[in-house]
């Protein structure tokens, strides 16, 4: 399969080196130095192209990438909610798209978890929840994509909660394990920190216990893998794809 790579940081050349080992090839690459190559019959050559930039960007990337006849895997977040209607409207005309908060095989099975796990809580209404993320201090967006797809699948579950709310810890602090507080919102606590690559925790507590559940990743190294995946599921599937759709060929 070949490739084209949409910016080329820390997690593109990852990519690169889990797509490689797999016997894919990297045509192209497109970085911010280099936005021309959006234009070259290197990147038009590409099956499928990958793209991890930043959420001001990302909308541009892949409609530059559908005008080059690609396949578009996305993992960046913090611009799709905005345009998920015209996405969905674009690859039912025969564009592509597999986008995901996190392609993390883990926090996949994670989230089905924290899914399950907040239908039980619904019975059980002595139980409030609020959740916990760390990451990096580059990280730009607040809550991260996979936080805000882990509030969505409690909330599908739990109806004593029908929205959620963001607290950006200052730079630097760690996480404290701040009380729920009861009412409608689910609470998420954002903390940046270090290099930490990702850590995301749910909490149930009542007056007598505590239910954790928490994935952190040891590396972005889950994140490229499942990034590749997507692509190789992508290059032979159509339309607007996700995690589910790779998951239920993956088992």
């Amino acid at each position: 399969m070949k490739i084209a790579l949409i910016g080329y940081g820390r997690m593109g050349h990852m990519i690169e080196d889990i797509a490689v080992s797999r016997g894919h090839e990297i045509v192209c690459t497109v970085d911010v130095d280099n936005p021309e190559a959006f234009d070259s019959d290197a990147f038009r050559s590409a099956d499928v192209a990958i793209e991890f930039s930043m959420p001001s960007s990302a909308y541009s990337n892949v409609r530059k990438a559908f005008d080059a006849g690609l396949k578009v895997v996305s993992g960046t977040t913090g611009w799709f909610a905005d345009h998920r209607a015209e996405m969905e409207a674009l690859c039912a005309e025969g564009h592509t798209l597999f986008w995901s908060s996190n392609f993390s095989i883990g926090v996949y099975i994670f989230s089905t978890v924290n899914r399950y796990l907040a239908g039980i809580m619904d019975k059980f209404d002595g139980y409030d929840v609020a959740m916990d993320e760390v990451h990096h201090c580059h990280k730009l967006d607040s809550p991260s994509g996979t936080a805000v797809t882990l509030a969505e699948g409690i909330l599908s579950k739990l109806s004593r909660k029908d929205s959620w709310t963001n607290e950006l810890a200052p730079l630097g602090e760690v996480e404290s394990m701040k009380a729920p507080v009861a009412g409608p919102a689910l609470q998420i606590f954002s903390y940046r920190h270090d290099e930490v690559p990702g850590i995301h925790t749910v909490r149930y507590e009542s007056d007598a216990d505590r239910i954790v559940i928490t994935h952190e990743a040891k590396s972005r190294k889950g994140f490229a893998l499942g990034a590749v995946l997507a692509a190789e599921y992508a290059a032979t599937h159509s339309g607007m794809l996700g995690m589910d759709d790779l998951f239920k060929d993956l088992i």
